[in-house]
């Protein structure tokens, strides 16, 4: 695997936060949990070699990997940072079957043709832009052996809630987003992500393409509100720089805005659902 630290990130935030890695353990861990575990929606599980790319923490290679240990699971992401704290989780659970590299995936992929029967990829609408996403899939078609599967996971949209400042903050990151090249939204108002990732995928001549959606329930009154609250937190104080560098607010109505939000996620009437799109095909 490689390691060049000459690698150009592409991701939003900076992959070397603590808060943001932070944020990506509990991201992980809700999606995971939304999706019903790691592997939801894969029929076939005796998979020899598998690869989840731009892994982040490492969440979902340690979870496979625990789970099938005949397995070997490995993760890549751009940070170092991320990559050395999911190799020093895999060395403290003994997880001897999960391995982790730094590499970049808008760049050619440092594997062989033919190298897994599955590639994993989720969120990372924030990772690549829309123009480097045929690129990406072409390079985990070669990377995939004839009959494995690629799975992506990308969300509709930042979620729906009964937070009026959220709901702003989620619709100037979406038209950021949408301005700066992300996602396949035609007027920024979702991702627009699955409609033409399954399109891609049709044409790229995978097989028994299938979606699925996961919804995640965030309310007040859930277990999972708590990952919720911190993981908007962080993520929306993260954006605000980009938001009023774009001139989409002013940074005295952000920061009034942030703070509105703070307040109203804490309400013990808040409500808010978030929605999740697994794609998979089988490559011919």
């Amino acid at each position: 695997m490689t390691t060049d630290d000459s690698r150009e990130n592409t991701y939003v935030f900076d992959p070397e936060s603590i808060a943001e890695m932070g944020r990506l353990i509990d991201q992980d861990r809700m999606v995971t949990t939304a999706m019903g575990g790691p592997l939801a929606g894969i029929e076939e599980s005796s998979f020899q070699n598998v690869i989840d790319l731009a892994c982040g923490p490492g969440g979902w290679v340690l979870d496979v990997a625990f789970e099938y240990p005949a397995t070997e699971v490995c993760g890549v992401d751009i940070s170092r940072g991320m990559i050395e704290y999911a190799n020093a989780r895999a060395s403290s659970q003994a997880i001897k079957n999960a391995s982790f590299g730094v590499m970049d995936i808008t760049q050619p992929l440092d594997f062989a043709d033919a190298s897994f029967d599955l590639v994993n990829a989720r969120f990372i609408f924030s990772v690549l832009k829309k123009d480097a996403w045929p690129a990406f899939l072409a390079e985990c078609t070669r990377i995939l052996r004839p009959g494995g599967t690629l799975r992506l996971t990308e969300p509709l949209d930042p979620g729906e809630t009964t937070s009026p400042a959220f709901n702003q903050l989620a619709s100037l990151l979406l038209q950021t987003m949408h301005r700066v090249g992300y996602g396949f939204s035609t007027n920024g108002r979702t991702f627009a992500m699955a409609p033409k990732l399954m399109q891609t995928l049709h044409e790229m001549d995978y097989q028994h393409l299938r979606n699925f959606m996961s919804v995640q329930n965030y309310s007040e009154y859930m277990p999972t509100w708590a990952d919720f609250l911190r993981n908007n937190e962080i993520a929306y104080q993260q954006m605000l720089p980009m938001l009023v560098k774009m001139g989409l607010i002013s940074q005295q109505e952000g920061e009034s805005l942030y703070t509105q939000m703070r307040i109203e996620l804490r309400s013990p009437d808040f409500a808010a659902m978030a929605y999740i799109i697994t794609m998979l095909g089988i490559k011919s």
